[in-house]
């Protein structure tokens, strides 16, 4: 299952991290071979005790495979202990600058993935975030230690994390302590010297948009919705009177529900005349002659039938 690093496509390549003593090769094999067709599975091992040292290099037959592999296979626990998934060219290339937080205070519900996927959103966490437990009960200490890959993701990290709540408690964040060197943290100026010589890929920056919000929809220049059961109108153009608007004749909206007639509403104009069609007169004015159908004033006897004056002998009675 073995294969050299020089022949293997570092594109289609992924580095598993966190590995568990019991964990062999043909394991690895098997876990991974459900994300994608497997070429090669190496884990290198110690010269003289013969075990390996917690970390393994699994090649693919395509980049889409080792793709999909991360993003299903990544913080997945192995034997009870997470594993770290990433590309092993990305692994090979960020190294250890110093860039170690202590997150302490933290709830015995808190497991590696929460801290994992809480923290990468500041930057790349080279590996899994250490939680200290108990050697024979498991059970959390209460608290970790994270390893980011650069001081500028430790850093926000630091900022914006310390004293938030995760799990119902508030968490405390500051640079641990070295092994090394008594009474000094990480975080110095040589470290952040040695760092700046190690620049990160930004393409390997997993989270980033993890805490962002979809924008609002835009509502400028939008008219407000009109109430339920008013049809929709334009804004009335220059010079028409408000409440009138183009295509809706000569009458305006009728009021709101509960309102009396004009309350809050502009006179309603009268109706424009009709053909044939004479408005009442004012009271103590005669009315106008009518056109139709006699032409002359009302209150008047009709005329005389035309037999009368035109001399026309009336027709014959029928039989």
């Amino acid at each position: 299952m073995a294969n050299f690093a020089g022949d293997r496509n570092q594109d289609a390549t992924i580095y598993v991290g966190g590995l568990d003593d019991k964990v062999t090769e043909g394991i690895l094999w098997e876990l991974f071979v459900q994300a994608g067709p497997v070429v090669s599975v190496n884990m290198p091992k110690d010269r003289i005790t013969g075990a390996h040292q917690g970390f393994g290099f699994v090649e693919f037959m395509g980049e889409e495979d080792a793709d999909y592999a991360m993003r299903i296979m990544n913080m997945i626990k192995l034997y009870g202990k997470p594993i770290k998934v990433n590309k092993a060219s990305a692994n090979e290339k960020n190294l250890d600058v110093g860039a170690n937080l202590f997150v302490g205070n933290l709830d015995p519900e808190v497991d590696e993935k929460l801290l994992f996927d809480t923290f990468s959103a500041f930057g790349v966490i080279l590996q899994v975030p250490k939680i200290m437990r108990d050697a024979e009960t498991n059970s959390s200490k209460g608290f970790a230690f994270i390893n980011f890959a650069s001081f500028e993701a430790s850093d926000a990290a630091l900022e914006a994390m310390n004293g938030q709540y995760l799990c119902n408690r508030a968490i405390t964040c500051s640079y641990a302590f070295k092994k090394d060197a008594k009474g000094e943290r990480h975080g110095t100026a040589a470290e952040r010297l040695l760092a700046a010589q190690n620049p990160v890929l930004t393409g390997d920056r997993p989270h980033q948009m993890f805490a962002e919000l979809p924008p609002p929809p835009v509502m400028g220049g939008m008219p407000p919705m009109p109430p339920m059961g008013m049809p929709a109108y334009p804004p009335p153009p220059p010079g028409m009177p408000p409440g009138m608007h183009p295509g809706m004749g000569a009458f305006p909206p009728p009021p709101m529900m509960g309102m009396p007639p004009g309350m809050g509403m502009p006179p309603v104009p009268p109706p424009p005349p009709m053909m044939g069609f004479h408005p009442p007169p004012p009271p103590g004015m005669l009315p106008p002659l009518l056109e139709m159908p006699w032409g002359m004033p009302p209150n008047q006897p009709p005329p005389p039938p035309p037999s009368s004056y035109l001399n026309i002998p009336p027709p014959p009675p029928t039989a």
